[in-house]
């Protein structure tokens, strides 16, 4: 079953129209998370905004958006006055253009989203639209108000839907000659490119996605699961974990060769493993 939708509008090209739906790609749902809680009463925090100058707490009715104009003077702007101002697009993706997919360097991809047809008779026109993009390897660009902001967003087939990705603004991504333009290009023997060649065939695998498993979160909740048994945590286990992985020091400094020609080596004997 589909997770709730949290946005929902039209995809437009031309006079092609059909409505559709919106939801994230990825989640956090499941991540460990903790609440702040007085140690003394074991009661849940809570936090409040207080007046910088007095001190006191403010009110929920009370909140107001401000933009500085001098210190200590903010011109005031009401959530209906935003609202007032937003664009067309809050409620339409009208693809502007198409540009190939291998154009679109990784580096621009912000957030990524999931577009599906919000019903039935939408279903054919959504999917005309996405199988022309994928027999052209093209992906549609178009300008959206997501999350109170006007964003670029990149349109690309996936499955039997659509990949929607908000591209980060052109002043958010630094140029690269900014930190690579001044190295220089050392020469590497063919030896020793042929081992790192060997090397990363030896440690090649096909993707999984438990490959991106998060082994702190693991630990946490075996932490957790122990205080609810009454159980104590496992002494020093963190430190063990850090201890096994210390960096080498200088004295361990050998030739780019020996090591590779080492970590082969190393690689063999755990694949007979």
């Amino acid at each position: 079953m589909a997770p709730r939708a949290f946005w929902t509008g039209y995809l437009k090209l031309s006079l092609v129209t059909c409505r559709v739906s919106m939801v994230p790609a990825t989640s956090e749902n499941e991540r460990v998370r903790f609440h702040m809680v007085n140690a003394k009463t074991g009661h849940r925090l809570v936090s409040q905004y207080v007046d910088a100058e007095t001190g006191k707490p403010v009110e929920d009715e009370d909140y107001v958006k401000g933009y500085p104009r001098g210190e200590d003077d903010y011109v005031l702007i009401e959530d209906d006055e935003i609202e007032a101002v937003a664009l067309e697009s809050t409620r339409t993706i009208d693809i502007d253009m198409f540009v190939a997919s291998s154009e679109v360097p990784w580096i621009w991809y912000d957030k990524p989203h999931y577009l599906r047809p919000d019903d039935d008779v939408s279903a054919e026109a959504f999917a005309v639209i996405r199988d022309a993009m994928a027999a052209t390897d093209k992906v549609g660009i178009a300008r959206l108000v997501l999350y109170r902001r006007e964003r670029a967003v990149m349109l690309k087939p996936r499955d039997r839907g659509i990949e929607l990705w908000t591209l980060r603004y052109g002043d958010e991504v630094r140029p690269t000659e900014n930190y690579f333009g001044d190295l220089e290009k050392p020469h590497v023997e063919k030896t020793t490119m042929e081992l790192v060649k060997k090397l990363i065939d030896e440690r090649t695998t096909e993707w999984d996605p438990k490959l991106m498993s998060d082994p702190v979160q693991d630990r946490l909740l075996d932490m957790i699961e122990a205080k609810k048994k009454g159980r104590k945590r496992p002494a020093k286990a963190r430190a063990k974990a850090a201890s096994e992985t210390e960096a080498p020091t200088g004295d361990n400094v050998v030739s780019i060769v020996d090591a590779l020609k080492r970590s082969l080596e190393a690689e063999g004997k755990k694949s007979k493993r």
